[in-house]
């Protein structure tokens, strides 16, 4: 127990010393700007918001203590001990099957709930989808879900059933297959959801590409994403790192906003590239994988009684950790969302540098943020569990500040 806690402070020592090392914490001098929504916003804009959001929400809410529920009956009690059990075969065979069965029994008890929830995206427009779509992409999400978990479960499982130091070697695995997963995501996991192609020759991509070469950040290519077959939102992104690198546009962004908008949104993803975001979240996120095992092997031994396991070697012990997996994240997300709200302000200084144009920023966050039907007042505690992006409001806000400064 000594060592494990050693090695885990250790690890969250690591962890804090990137998020020091990289994260903005002051974004502007001059702290918060004041955030005015009623100046940006109209009072239709804000009640159509305001009842989108009191549709979707309880589902949602509901979907997820569900999920919660499923897992916690299924982890802390002997219940899911005795149907991993039930399997037949080898460990290394039951392993992915118990993965699949616990996995894909709270998926068919949060089922209706996830339907209501996608009915509110439809009657609000936001959703493109027919129901075998909407089902396809259910069962490929879980299908990726199934498969990744069962290669983290498998490694750690095998190396408990050959030494008592399995948290060392599983702490430097979790933490390997954070590098590998988000090199790879872009190659394996992004094709899987999406068609990709190269956003067509002409005065908008041969602009992007100046851009990106005026902000000295290497881009080959500009990808557009074929999202309009699920959804109406706008959005961009950038994903993976070094030669997997790439920049990404949804086709419905395209569609609705004009070049100049365009352009300072893929500034922004420019500038998540050129501090190299992403990479500084793999790293997060690998120390804190291998902190997480660590942290396992501290709680296991103090549960394996309660779910009916005999040890971290068995196969029964799956719906344990996959009960911690869950809880985990939702526990860890203020602080995690408050790193991510912290980079991406840097991200929208970086465009406004880039730019200089204020007003095309301020016109950009408020179709965002009407289309997308985004919360413009969220409570404090939605705010903290959930937002991983500042708020149109506070986007807007941001940027006058910027104005400000630069006047």
């Amino acid at each position: 127990m000594r060592r494990q806690a050693i090695v885990l402070g250790l690890l969250l020592a690591g962890v804090l010393a990137v998020a020091a090392l990289t994260v903005p914490w002051d974004v502007l001098p001059g702290g918060h700007p004041h955030v005015d929504v009623a100046r940006d916003f109209t009072v239709g804009q804000l009640a159509r918001e305001q009842a989108f959001h009191h549709a979707l929400r309880p589902p949602a809410y509901a979907s997820l203590a569900v999920s919660i529920v499923v897992a916690a009956v299924l982890g802390l009690t002997p219940l899911g001990a005795r149907l991993v059990r039930r399997l037949r075969g080898p460990w290394w065979v039951r392993v992915p099957f118990a993965v699949a069965a616990v996995l894909g029994l709270g998926q068919l008890a949060t089922l209706p709930l996830d339907a209501r929830s996608e009915l509110a995206l439809r009657r609000y427009g936001l959703s493109t989808q027919d129901w075998s779509g909407w089902t396809d992409d259910l069962l490929r999400g879980l299908a990726v879900q199934v498969l990744t978990t069962s290669l983290v479960l498998l490694v750690l499982i095998a190396l408990a059933r050959r030494t008592a130091r399995w948290w060392a070697w599983g702490a430097l695995v979790a933490a390997l297959l954070v590098v590998v997963g988000s090199f790879g995501y872009p190659l394996v996991v992004e094709p899987a959801f999406n068609r990709f192609s190269s956003l067509p020759a002409g005065s908008l991509r041969t602009d992007l590409l100046a851009l990106a070469a005026r902000d000295h950040v290497p881009v080959r290519d500009v990808l557009v994403a074929d999202a309009s077959r699920r959804t109406t939102a706008l959005n961009a992104y950038v994903s993976g790192f070094g030669s997997t690198r790439r920049i990404v546009l949804y086709d419905t962004l395209l569609k609705q906003s004009p070049p100049r908008e365009v352009e300072l949104v893929v500034a922004h993803e420019l500038g998540h590239a050129k501090r190299q975001d992403v990479l500084h979240g793999t790293l997060i996120g690998a120390f804190g994988a291998a902190a997480g095992v660590c942290a396992l092997a501290l709680v296991l031994p103090r549960l394996l009684r309660r779910a009916g396991v005999r040890s971290v070697g068995d196969p029964a012990v799956v719906p344990l950790v996959l009960l911690l997996a869950t809880v985990t994240p939702l526990l860890l997300s203020p602080l995690t969302n408050l790193v991510s709200r912290h980079i991406e302000a840097r991200a929208d200084v970086h465009a406004l540098d880039l730019t200089r144009d204020v007003p095309t920023f301020i016109a950009s966050e408020q179709r965002l943020s009407v289309t997308n039907l985004s919360d413009l007042r969220p409570g404090r505690l939605v705010y903290g569990l959930f937002f991983d992006h500042p708020s149109g409001p506070q986007r807007i806000a941001l940027a006058r500040a910027w104005q400000e400064l630069h006047r």
